[in-house]
C-alpha cells in the first residue's frame, strides 16, 4: 500500500425492523472490516432500522442525544481507532409540525467524537412500474446543508463529501463537493432492487468519472422484514471509473479497497473538467411563436 493511501471498507447489511439486532450485526461486520485493515468503514443507509411503517418507526427510535445506537457506535470507533461512517440512522426530532424524523448520517473520529452529521437532502418520492410507491417526505424532514469533512486517515489527508442514497441522482451536489476539493464521495444507500438493477452501477461510475473522485457506497441487500427488496452491490469505484471492490446482491458482506487520494488529483490533471465549467445563457426558440 502506498504511504499516501488508506484502506476503506463498505459494510453490506440486511437490516430488519428491530434496532438491537441491527446494531449487533453492524458491530460484528465493522469489527471484521477493522480486522481486515480498514481505517475508514462505512455502513449503509438506515443501518439501525429498515421499517416503512411510520408509527412503528417512530416507536423504535430516539433523539440523537438520547440514542443508545449513537453511543454504541461512538464507543466502537474509539475501541477500533477507526473513522466510522454510519451511513444513516433514523433520528427522532422534537418538531412542532411536519415530519419528525431525520435520515441522518454520522461520521465518528477514531477517538469516538462525532466529526460531522448529515441529514439526507433529497427525499425519495417516486412511483415505480412494479407498483412500489415511496413518499419519504411524509416521514423524514429533509436536510438543507451539505457536509464536507477534512480527515487524516492513516496519515493520509482526505476530504470527504457526504450524501445518502437518492442524493446520488442529483449531480450538482457531487459537483459542488468535488469543486471544493473532495477526493472521496460517500453515498450509503437503501436502493430498491428495480432501480438498482437499472441504474446503480452506471450512476456510481458516472459520479466517480465526472468528478474524478473515489465513490464509496455501502448498501442494504436482499429481502427485508418490512417487505422491501434492496439491490445490494456495495461498491468502491476509483476516479477513472474502475470498480475496485463490489459485494453481491443479497448477502451481508465486507468489501475493502485501497484509497489513494492522489489518484483523484492525477485524474483531474488529465481531464480538468472541474475547472473547465462555463456558465451559459439559455435561449429558447419557439417555432410556433415565430410562425
Amino acid at each position: 500500500m502506498s504511504r499516501h493511501a488508506f484502506k476503506a471498507a463498505c459494510i453490506q447489511m440486511n437490516s430488519g425492523t428491530a434496532v438491537t439486532p441491527n446494531v449487533t450485526a453492524a458491530t460484528d461486520l465493522i469489527r471484521a472490516a477493522a480486522a481486515a485493515g480498514a481505517h475508514y468503514v462505512q455502513t449503509p443507509e438506515m443501518t439501525t432500522i429498515v421499517e416503512k411503517d411510520r408509527a412503528a418507526l417512530e416507536a423504535a427510535i430516539a433523539p440523537q442525544n438520547e440514542n443508545p445506537s449513537v453511543s454504541a457506535f461512538s464507543q466502537l470507533a474509539k475501541d477500533l481507532k477507526i473513522w466510522l461512517h454510519i451511513g444513516s440512522m433514523a433520528i427522532a426530532l422534537r418538531a412542532q409540525s411536519g415530519p419528525t424524523i431525520a435520515n441522518r448520517a454520522f461520521l465518528f473520529r477514531p477517538d469516538g467524537r462525532i466529526a460531522a452529521t448529515y441529514d439526507k437532502i433529497h427525499m425519495y418520492d417516486v412511483d415505480l412500474d412494479n407498483g412500489e410507491s415511496w413518499r419519504e417526505s411524509k416521514t423524514y424532514r429533509p436536510g438543507t446543508e451539505a457536509r464536507l469533512v477534512d480527515m487524516m486517515v492513516a496519515g493520509t489527508a482526505v476530504r470527504l463529501g457526504i450524501s445518502i442514497c437518492y442524493d446520488l441522482r442529483f449531480p450538482a451536489l457531487f459537483r459542488t463537493y468535488a469543486q471544493a476539493g473532495a477526493t472521496v464521495l460517500g453515498t450509503p444507500a437503501v436502493f430498491t432492487r428495480q432501480t438498482g438493477e437499472a441504474h446503480w452501477h452506471v450512476l456510481q461510475r458516472a459520479r466517480a468519472i465526472e468528478n474524478a473522485a473515489f465513490m464509496v457506497s455501502a448498501a442494504q441487500a436482499g429481502s427485508h422484514q418490512d417487505g422491501r427488496e434492496t439491490f445490494g452491490h456495495s461498491m468502491i469505484v476509483d476516479p477513472w471509473g474502475a470498480i475496485l471492490a463490489e459485494a453481491d446482491g443479497s448477502n451481508e458482506a465486507v468489501i475493502v479497497a485501497e484509497i489513494e487520494p492522489g489518484l483523484a488529483d492525477a485524474a483531474r490533471r488529465k481531464i480538468p473538467a472541474l475547472t473547465a465549467d462555463r456558465s451559459v445563457e439559455l435561449q429558447i426558440i419557439s417555432e410556433s411563436a415565430a410562425a
